[in-house]
């Protein structure tokens, strides 16, 4: 037992300290999302999956959600999963802020395959609490438009005679899927909107995601940031919800993996999840070194959520 305690302690000590010492990157996939949000094997068709993420996303953003975050037996489960993206997103402005800037950037990207609206939501109760920057890529006003060259920006305060600069933590949220609030306008471009929209821009997982995506400029234009931001020296990228289906995205883990001073930490809902995970990555036998796996046995729990990796980033994990 107390080998255990201890591998649990070891653990979790080196992923907060990853997270303060490295270039920041999460990708986050449908299971963090469940149970307010059914996987695609649980639906009918692609249609149906689609629906429900519109109707469960009009619910979340009810402002009855906003700051209640006792959550037990029978907690509606749309608030149970909000409650789990506000722990990662005070997390990650947490980390940020206790990082060197002269070391890392301030600055943590966050790519998701989802298309409901859960970060978004937890990101607009966190900024009323935090100095956090936040950044979905749109620039306008009361028409925003989805423009990639929007990320990789700074913001910073100086002082009032010019006489320092301190970066402010910021989070880019990047969704290579598309979002139920998209809109494409008239002219091709992509709207967000504050709203679900009746018919958002989204690619269904038809097992064609890949083409799909590639063939719109401006899903490929979300990939190559994530591609990039990979490729970058001393990253390390938390994966948690995400199978490795995908397979396009499969293809840019592997290429990624070989930049040997990136570190990708997979969350395992589960300690079989290990060899499903290899096995959509298409690896046999060992795996690279810097590709690293938690599972619920090494955390001592029966299963792993969103909100263990924000308890685990704050220090909070028990």
């Amino acid at each position: 037992m107390e080998e255990v305690v201890e591998e649990k302690e070891q653990v979790t000590k080196f992923l907060r300290e990853l997270a303060i010492t490295k270039q920041l990157n999460f990708l986050i996939g449908s299971g963090a999302s469940t149970p307010a949000i059914p996987l695609m094997s649980q639906c009918s068709d692609n249609d149906e999956l689609v629906q429900i993420i519109q109707n469960k996303s009009k619910e979340l953003l009810n402002d009855t959600y906003e700051f209640d975050d006792n959550v037990g037996e029978g907690t509606n489960n749309i608030k149970k999963v909000l409650a789990s993206y506000k722990k990662l997103i005070y997390a990650i402005s947490d980390v940020l802020d206790r990082s060197n800037s002269r070391e890392t950037p301030r600055e943590a990207n966050l790519f998701t395959t989802n298309y409901d609206l859960f970060v978004e939501k937890a990101v607009d109760i966190v900024l009323k609490e935090t100095p956090l920057v936040f950044n979905d890529g749109a620039r306008g006003y009361f028409n925003r438009y989805l423009d990639s060259s929007n990320f990789n920006r700074m913001v910073a305060y100086k002082g009032l005679n010019n006489n320092y600069i301190d970066e402010l933590p910021s989070l880019t949220l990047i969704k290579p899927h598309g979002s139920v609030n998209w809109e494409k306008s008239d002219d091709g471009q992509v709207i967000i909107r504050n709203k679900v929209v009746d018919n958002p821009m989204v690619v269904p997982p038809t097992g064609l995601e890949g083409q799909e995506t590639f063939l719109n400029n401006h899903f490929h234009d979300m990939l190559r940031v994530f591609q990039l931001e990979l490729d970058k020296p001393e990253s390390v990228l938390f994966v948690l919800g995400f199978s490795f289906q995908d397979d396009h995205i499969a293809r840019m883990i592997r290429r990624a993996l070989e930049n040997r001073r990136l570190i990708i930490e997979c969350f395992c809902w589960s300690d079989s999840d290990r060899e499903q995970y290899l096995s959509n990555l298409n690896y046999e036998g060992q795996p690279p070194h810097n590709l690293k796996f938690v599972t619920p046995t090494q955390l001592k729990k029966e299963h792993l959520y969103l909100s263990d990796l924000g308890k685990i980033l704050l220090g909070e994990f028990e």
